[in-house]
């Protein structure tokens, strides 16, 4: 590895943003986590956008994660969902520990150790996992470390993917975790609702809202016409949110140690993974405008038609995640699915904008959601319009 990597990356923490009675909580962790010995200190995460995180250290200096519920009134009743991200960690951890898992059956995860749904204690369900001790690269091109690395590490998120695409939600408990009908018509009813909700939030200091994505409804006309054949690849467990800045990489080693923020995962097409973990090259530069505060934004990095900071090909991705999954390469239904990923990160941005706007967004950087999801909507647009397809009143040149 390269000695760039020596200092730390990624996963770092500070003062509480979101407070929480840190009294009540040590009298919870004494009398129900055994693991934890309270009482504990409590750090927060600087980064997250939906679920505030947190950084324990135990009495005995041992540390854990604690996550929990936002403050306040939600806006989504499918959104910050930690029972549910507490399931799947559980039942993939179970799978993990099963004697007759193969090593390429593993799908790396954090230990949970203990899920609180009484919202007396620190205001919101929560729950408490382990701490994985590695990297976690916030910017997709990873110039902390060097070229054979960066190629090393995106093909073990991809290996991870691939692992967790093999799962039969059946065989590990989760048969019932989601409705057994197709993804894709389910997250567009679903998301449609919720982004409409959400377009109407007015800010609390200017009384303005939050606003609709531009095209909203060409392109949600253009994705209910353009279904894929989702029986292809038939029903699996999708995290939902799969990205870089989502794991956690080894220490040393340039592989994949845990998968994080697990809180939209459902049963669904693993084709939606794959493309959002890719989504980097879905993405050309001339298509950001020249916005200083979107420019430097590592969610917009641009990996398509360029050759510059790119870690490794497209291709060579697509051709492992294929190889690992037993599918042909190229995935023709990747099109919609790329596009569609685009626009569902632009609702779940507009999300985080319509949160900052009640005052309720965990994250530091919250504020540039609403100049964001705008910009990512049009490039959901873009991706159809290179393809060849017309969305709404204006033709491809």
């Amino acid at each position: 590895m390269s000695s760039k990597s020596s200092k730390r990356i990624g996963g770092e923490y500070g003062v509480v943003r979101a407070h929480l009675d840190v009294y009540k909580l040590n009298t919870y962790i004494k009398a129900h986590v055994p693991v934890v010995s309270a009482p504990a200190e409590v750090q927060q995460f600087q980064f997250g956008q939906s679920n505030p995180t947190y950084f324990l250290t135990d009495a005995k200096g041992k540390r854990f994660v604690l996550r929990k519920k936002p403050a306040g009134q939600l806006l989504s009743s499918t959104a910050h969902q930690i029972e549910r991200e507490f399931r799947v960690l559980s039942a993939v951890h179970m799978h993990n520990t099963n004697p007759t898992t193969k090593p390429d059956q593993f799908v790396p995860v954090p230990t949970p150790y203990a899920l609180c749904e009484d919202s007396s204690v620190i205001g919101t369900p929560f729950y408490i996992m382990e701490y994985l001790d590695g990297r976690i690269f916030n910017d997709t091109r990873m110039f902390e470390v060097a070229a054979k690395d960066r190629r090393e590490c995106w093909l073990s998120a991809v290996q991870a993917l691939a692992a967790l695409a093999s799962l039969d939600p059946a065989e590990i408990g989760l048969g019932n975790f989601g409705p057994l009908t197709d993804y894709f018509p389910r997250q567009i009813k679903s998301l449609v609702r919720v982004s409409e909700a959400q377009a109407r939030v007015v800010d609390v200091d200017t009384g303005k809202a939050t606003g609709k994505i531009p095209f909203f409804d060409e392109m949600v006309d253009w994705y209910r016409k353009n279904l894929p054949n989702e029986k292809k690849t038939g029903l699996r467990v999708v995290h939902g949110d799969y990205k870089l800045d989502n794991m956690i990489f080894h220490p040393t080693e340039n592989k994949v140690i845990g998968i994080l923020d697990w809180e939209l995962c459902t049963l669904g097409s693993p084709l939606a993974d794959l493309a959002n973990l890719t989504q980097p090259w879905a993405i050309e530069a001339k298509n950001i405008p020249e916005d200083p505060l979107l420019k430097n934004y590592n969610l917009l990095n641009a990996f398509k038609n360029t050759t510059k900071d790119v870690p490794i090909p497209l291709e060579d991705l697509e051709r492992e995640y294929c190889r690992l999954t037993s599918q042909a390469y190229p995935i023709n239904e990747m099109t919609f699915v790329r596009s569609w990923m685009l626009f569902r990160l632009a609702i779940i941005s507009q999300g985080i904008a319509a949160r900052f706007a009640r005052r309720q967004a965990s994250s530091e950087q919250a504020f540039v959601h609403k100049r964001l999801f705008p910009v990512v909507g049009n490039l959901a647009k873009v991706v159809l319009e290179d393809e060849g397809y017309t969305i709404g009143n204006k033709p491809k040149l």
